[in-house]
């Protein structure tokens, strides 16, 4: 059931006519008008999905960008690793050839080791 609100006067101004005949004359042009509303409430719609769709598409390039630069800093970083283990068993090797030949002594010795202990 529709319900149909109008003002006092209009009302009036419709007495005496066939009120069921206006509304089926008039029905074409109010679907028509529903219509048309109906799509631009679509379109509008279409729009901020567009919208909101570039918005994901460009956080989603900057999430692989900093992906990218974290896995490039972690390669970096492992390598950097690797480096200072091999410098620092190079190290360790020299210092145990001077400790057994002689040439280092004891105080540095027992320091070294204290600070490779902790």
């Amino acid at each position: 059931m529709v319900e149909i609100i109008l003002p006092r006067e209009k009302f009036k101004s419709l007495k005496g006519k066939d009120v069921k005949a206006l509304i089926e004359e008039n029905l074409p042009k109010v679907e028509e008008t529903l219509r048309a509303e109906r799509e631009e409430f679509l379109r509008e719609k279409i729009g901020k999905l567009e919208e909101k769709l570039h918005e994901m598409e460009n956080q989603l390039g900057e999430l692989r960008e900093f992906y990218e630069n974290a896995l490039r800093d972690k390669e970096l970083m492992m390598a950097e690793r690797d480096k200072l283990r091999k410098e620092n068993e190079e190290l360790r090797k020299r210092l145990d050839e001077k400790r057994s030949s002689g040439i280092v002594n004891d105080s540095f010795t027992e320091r070294e080791q204290k600070v490779h202990k902790s």
